[in-house]
């Protein structure tokens, strides 16, 4: 069945969280607790969104309710690749000595993912309470069910059952993983459906753990700068001030 941008990384997102909460990672309490939390959030937010996937017409309210939680979905996403990258689950037991050292090697990684989470939790909260104080649950629409777009299958289906992709993935990788250290700026164009969107994230999951800042961040047509620039100092964890960030953009 086909799936929208929103539950095509809901879904995942959801797994992802469960594993974070389980045994694996039993030694990292905190990591479990706030995994706990986000994941019963998001399960009330999933509901809504499964609900709304099945509406012909959403008000404007429900939008921009659904594209917020998209969007928050990606940062934490993005966050928990990034902390099983770098920790992996529970370590293997070892001697005093060589568990300190390697404890007081990924403290600043752990308080600054640590750091992400909590914000992102501040957010989950307000988009929940947001559900609530805007009665999404309850919006309606003119139909019951909708005729989903068929090229919207395209756009967030595995990667493995994408079929053509091979060839342009490798270039753009390529093109962004070259010797030549200055700004890139690399466009992949088409008709809708084409499954743009996917192989970007495709490239990006796989060139991502070569940089020390990545970030990856869809935007409408019409974008607003203030509210891109505030997810890209989530996603990057910028030293620079927000206020210095957004100076001069409106």
């Amino acid at each position: 069945m086909p799936v929208s941008a929103t539950m095509g990384v809901m879904k995942p997102l959801l797994g992802k969280l469960a594993t974070l909460a389980g045994d694996e990672y039993s030694k990292l309490k905190g990591v479990r607790k706030q995994a706990s939390f986000l994941e019963k959030e998001l399960s009330a937010m999933n509901a809504a969104l499964e609900k709304m996937e099945l509406m012909d017409e959403l008000d404007p309210v429900a939008k921009d309710w659904r594209d917020r939680v998209r969007e928050m979905s990606y940062d934490m996403d993005n966050c928990i690749d990034d902390f099983i990258r770098q920790f992996g689950g529970a370590p293997a037991k070892a001697g005093f000595i060589k568990e300190t050292v390697r404890h007081l090697k990924t403290l600043g990684q752990r308080h600054r993912i640590a750091d992400r989470m909590e914000e992102l939790k501040v957010l989950a909260l307000e988009a929940n309470e947001r559900r609530i104080r805007y009665k999404i649950d309850e919006c309606n629409s003119s139909s019951s069910f909708v005729a989903i777009d068929p090229r919207m299958s395209a756009i967030y289906v595995d990667a493995a059952g994408l079929v053509g992709t091979d060839g342009p993935r490798k270039e753009l990788v390529n093109l962004l993983t070259d010797t030549e250290k200055k700004l890139k700026v690399v466009s992949i164009v088409g008709f809708g459906g084409l499954g743009k969107t996917t192989l970007a994230k495709q490239v990006y999951d796989e060139i991502k753990g070569r940089f020390n800042c990545m970030a990856f961040l869809p935007i409408s047509q019409k974008p607003n700068m203030t509210w891109i620039l505030n997810r890209l100092q989530l996603k990057l964890v910028l030293a620079v001030p927000f206020q210095k960030m957004i100076k001069g953009v409106e």
